[in-house]
């Protein structure tokens, strides 16, 4: 993986921000950690520690897995928005048609 390759999660992150209307900045360490800098919240984007998380979010000290990179978005957005309405999906094993 090349040097560009390793900073789009970082230019995701900071063109969503954007996006978001949210003031902020997203820088990325040497070990790759990605630092979001925003005036309430301190957060960081770790490479996943446990094999079933790609990423491990920490919002103020709070440590979270993230399996995609979607799912890192969602609780970005999640702490840095308090009027985003979270909607989430259930999976259930049931027939597509009642009878």
């Amino acid at each position: 993986m090349n040097e560009a390759d390793r900073d789009l999660p970082r230019e995701l992150l900071a063109e969503s921000l954007l996006a978001w209307r949210i003031a902020g900045s997203v820088a990325r360490e040497h070990d790759g950690t990605l630092v979001i800098d925003e005036a309430a919240k301190s957060i960081r984007i770790d490479p996943g520690e446990h094999p079933m998380f790609r990423w491990m979010v920490t919002v103020d000290g709070r440590k979270r897995g993230a399996v995609s990179l979607v799912a890192v978005l969602r609780q970005v957005r999640e702490a840095l928005d308090p009027g985003y309405a979270t909607q989430r999906v259930r999976v259930a094993i049931a027939p597509l048609v009642p009878s």
